[in-house]
């Protein structure tokens, strides 16, 4: 039981945005700064930075979520709970404060508050993939602690030893589900890349071409809050990740945009990869909305349609 608990939260990925709270916005080089020393472990410089940061600018989403991260690896749980607490609060479209609360939970083995944070997340943000991940884990502890209960209450029953020994085989040190971010992999040496054939490699430029029109088509279109041409820019099938309906989902969506000031959806560093009908973008997603100003990286799953090619997936954090 105990290295079960011990395990739980080293699998469950907690979001640091070092990365994504740099670049593009006009206080790039204090987020820098904070997720420097954030990074160097110096906890003490770092929070000093933030909340130097703060006092000129409370409402920043960014710099909280940085000081809320701060908290909990400097041993602050607590008070990185009030934090994130309160993000989720004022910023309730952002699923990253959510993911990050679940992991606080998790960590104190409070998993019913840990699934609906992570339930909140996903809500929030379907395609959020790191959330999906947490709450699979989330689910598994839970079970654990029903199958050890149901074995307490009857420990003749032989269906339920089997389960209880798979999750834990799935949560010991090195099994599938422990999550191993702290290896680095090296790249592997570039083969020979075989000669293209002409008529094939102009092909592909061209596909790559069309995604990459259609993904920023689809982003001007969310800017300018052309909703009709957003909708379109999704497969018909489209759904977005949780179980509700399409009228749902594109309801949802003319609520989060028709009518809000100041939308601004910028991409960077576009890399588009085609494979026959089937597209992958990914791309650094800066947005702006009103006070929100958030950095993400984020992948589009495209497919021929016709003559078009149109959104069937979309993930956020990888």
């Amino acid at each position: 039981m105990k290295n079960a608990r011990s395990t739980i939260f080293a699998t469950l990925r907690i979001l640091t945005l070092a990365t994504a709270c740099a670049a593009t916005s006009a206080y790039a080089d204090e987020y820098g700064d904070v997720s420097q020393l954030l990074r160097a472990s110096k906890f003490p410089e770092a929070m000093a930075k933030a909340d130097a940061y703060l006092s000129a600018k409370p409402g920043d989403p960014q710099m909280r979520f940085l000081k809320g991260v701060i908290q909990r690896n400097s041993g602050k749980q607590a008070d990185a709970i009030v934090t994130f607490t309160k993000l989720t609060e004022d910023y309730p479209e952002l699923p990253e404060p959510y993911n990050n609360l679940a992991v606080l939970y998790a960590s104190q083995s409070q998993f019913d508050k840990a699934r609906a944070a992570l339930e909140m997340a996903i809500r929030t943000n379907p395609s959020y993939a790191t959330a999906h991940e947490n709450l699979g884990d989330v689910y598994a502890r839970l079970a654990s602690e029903a199958y050890n209960k149901a074995l307490n209450l009857d420990g003749a029953n032989p269906a339920v030893q089997p389960k209880l020994a798979l999750i834990r085989e799935l949560f010991k040190p090195g099994g599938k589900g422990q999550n191993q971010t702290t290896v680095i992999a090296s790249a592997a040496p570039a083969a020979a890349a075989p000669v293209p054939d002409p008529v094939k490699a102009a092909v592909s430029d061209n596909s790559e071409k069309e995604v990459s029109a259609a993904v920023r088509k689809w982003a001007k279109a969310w800017s300018d809050q052309d909703i009709n041409t957003y909708i379109g820019s999704y497969s018909k099938d489209y759904k977005g990740a949780s179980k509700q309906s399409r009228k749902a989902w594109e309801q949802e969506r003319r609520d989060r945009i028709v009518g809000k000031p100041n939308i601004s959806v910028k991409l960077e560093n576009l890399d588009v990869s085609v494979d026959a009908n089937k597209a992958v973008a990914k791309f650094r997603q800066d947005y702006r909305g009103g006070s929100l100003d958030v950095t993400s990286r984020k992948t589009l799953d495209l497919v021929k349609a016709g003559e078009r090619w149109v959104i069937v997936r979309e993930s956020t954090g990888n």
